[in-house]
């Protein structure tokens, strides 16, 4: 199994801890974004849609990190990213999808190229647009954990989900953008308790092959 991605890819950092977490190995290809690999053409055959992750398994190739980790599930059923009840994954993918629709879409790097291109907004103000969405999202994922009086020490219970699966890469992507985080104790509380597990250690961007020694804003 391969993975095409990008070390500070968010949706990639995702992908990665999922395989961790349910302990399948993969060889790592590197997309390099900085200098726009993902928009040529070999890349291009690859994943018509020109962005990271492409997982390859034999003549199968996926695209979407959210499709990937549910085929993951499906294939791979243990551990389990999902609880076994319905309303129970209702709750978990909507923690999930305040990452994966309304937060990291709108503060991933093509965006942030456009308003700095295109629009010719200064870092300053990407710093803003990026901080805005980041809080907004926030703020319901800390309402919601801290709702849940029954939860354990990670977004669901005992054990990580994909809800945590799709925070800890944004909490990394915000201390990257310096987001102040002390108005979220649950958050970062549930992210000390997922970088516990090597799963997860594993994962983060700054250990992966293409991270050079110091990582700067994308």
């Amino acid at each position: 199994m391969e993975i095409h991605n990008f070390f500070r890819s968010g949706t990639s950092h995702r992908l990665r801890i999922a395989l961790n977490l349910k302990g399948i190995a993969y060889q790592y290809i590197a997309v390099d974004l900085r200098t726009e690999e993902h928009l040529g053409a070999a890349f291009k055959m690859l994943n018509p849609q020109q962005l990271v992750p492409a997982l390859v398994d034999g003549d199968l190739t996926l695209i979407q990190s959210p499709a990937i980790i549910e085929w993951l599930e499906e294939r791979y059923p243990t551990p389990a990213l999902l609880p076994a009840e319905a309303t129970q994954r209702a709750r978990v993918r909507a923690l999930a999808a305040i990452v994966g629709c309304d937060i990291h879409p709108i503060n991933n790097r093509r965006i942030l190229e456009y308003l700095r291109k295109q629009l010719g907004c200064d870092d300053t103000a990407v710093q803003a647009w990026c901080e805005t969405w980041i809080r907004s999202g926030f703020d319901a994922i800390e309402a919601m954990l801290a709702a849940d009086l029954g939860r354990g020490a990670f977004c669901f219970g005992e054990a990580p989900t994909i809800a945590d699966v799709y925070l800890v890469p944004q909490v990394e992507s915000a201390r990257r953008f310096n987001v102040d985080l002390s108005a979220y104790p649950n958050i970062v509380a549930v992210d000390a308790a997922c970088n516990e597990l090597e799963a997860f250690r594993k994962a983060t961007p700054a250990v992966q092959p293409d991270a050079p020694a110091q990582t700067t804003k994308p």
